[in-house]
C-alpha cells in the first residue's frame, strides 16, 4: 500500500474526524509491519516503519497544538 506523506500544513487543514481517522490506519499500518517483523520476515522496506512513525507524531504534534 503505497501512502502518501503528510505534511503539518495539510495535516492542520483536516477536520478533526479525518485526523482521527488518518491516526488510527496509521496506527493499524505500524502494528501490521511490526508482525511482519517479529514473525521472521523482513518489511519490503525497511524505512516504512520509521516513516509510519513520523506521521504519527506528526499527527499527534498538531492534535496538541490545537488543544492550546
Amino acid at each position: 500500500m503505497k501512502r502518501l506523506e503528510l505534511r503539518a500544513k495539510q495535516i492542520r487543514q483536516m477536520s478533526k474526524e479525518e485526523r482521527q481517522e488518518t491516526l488510527k490506519n496509521l496506527k493499524e499500518s505500524l502494528l501490521h509491519e511490526r508482525a511482519l517483523i517479529s514473525m521472521g520476515g523482513s518489511s519490503p522496506s525497511p524505512g516504512k516503519v520509521r516513516g509510519i512513525r513520523r506521521q504519527i507524531a506528526r499527527l499527534l504534534t498538531v492534535e496538541r497544538e490545537e488543544k492550546r
